[in-house]
């Protein structure tokens, strides 16, 4: 009898007990059958594959896209920009509803333009995007925009879609036949899947959002809300067809597009807190 069928039957059994006779013993004698712990372990898996992912699950994916990142582009070596960044990263995070993330952030060592949100916390940024802000507010408004990401899941949600067809597949012999190392295939599959994301870029209603919310959390920071329209402005003002752009355009909506949703979304709600914001004057630029 195969494993499935013999924990069904199992069940059965125990649901029409109520008119008979309950046999702890016997009920015991079952459940350690080695069918039937194999049906459970099956069980397990099933309900574990289509459970939302945990926070340290989350955690353990963003770790290993960022490891594949940074194999690709290391970071950059400027210990005071890189502190200057995970400063402010660090400050916006705690005005979030998951403050408690292991936040990381950093500048990565390549003329492209581009900004890299991982699930759990990991946030990379550009040098050539650095280079293209003006001061701390549009830094934090970046920044913000990425954060927001992670808060909404974003990248989890695309994995786990891009990924729902080969993870029913697994389950599929997981019920035929047990398999060793499952999970790490899975994560491994999960490190792979979120590192191509960010050649195909997330859903476009997804960058939206972010930009959205990379506002609000920008303000509730105390920065200029306006942060993330300036660098949005800067980047419109790119010719389109500079190669360092070439992935932004690819995996983003236009800076225009952006713009104007975004200006329809604040409408006058920001203009006192942009003119209370103060701009900081510590801003760190770097040596070309």
């Amino acid at each position: 009898m195969k494993p499935s069928f013999v924990l069904a039957a199992l069940l059965s059994s125990l649901l029409i007990a109520p008119a008979q006779a309950f046999n702890f013993g016997e009920a015991l004698e079952k459940l350690n059958d080695p069918n039937v712990q194999k049906a459970l372990n099956v069980g397990k898996k099933i309900v574990e594959a289509n459970a939302d992912v945990l926070e340290p699950q989350e955690i353990e994916i963003g770790n290993g896209i960022a490891a594949n990142l940074l194999g690709a582009a290391p970071l950059l070596r400027n210990d005071a920009a890189q502190k200057y960044v995970n400063n402010i990263g660090r400050w916006l995070s705690l005005h979030t509803d998951r403050p408690g993330l292991p936040w990381r952030f950093g500048i990565i060592d390549t003329p492209n333009v581009n900004a890299f949100a991982m699930p759990g916390g990991t946030i990379l940024i550009t040098r050539g995007l650095y280079e293209k802000l003006r001061n701390e507010s549009e830094l934090a408004g970046v920044l913000a925009h990425e954060i927001a990401h992670v808060l909404q899941r974003h990248q989890i949600k695309a994995i786990k879609s891009a990924l729902g067809r080969e993870w029913k597949m697994d389950i599929a012999a997981a019920v035929a036949e047990e398999k060793n190392n499952r999970d790490a295939k899975n994560s491994l599959r999960a490190f792979t899947a979120g590192t191509e994301l960010f050649a195909r870029g997330l859903d476009k209603k997804d960058e939206f959002e972010a930009d959205r919310m990379g506002v609000v959390i920008a303000a509730r920071a105390g920065y200029n809300p306006f942060g993330l329209v300036g660098s949005l402005q800067t980047l419109d003002a790119v010719n389109a067809e500079d190669g360092a752009m070439a992935l932004m355009f690819q995996t983003h909506p236009t800076p225009a597009a952006r713009l104007e949703l975004l200006s329809a979304a604040m409408g006058e709600q920001m203009d006192a807190l942009a003119d209370s914001a103060k701009e900081p004057a510590r801003f760190v630029k770097l040596k070309k």
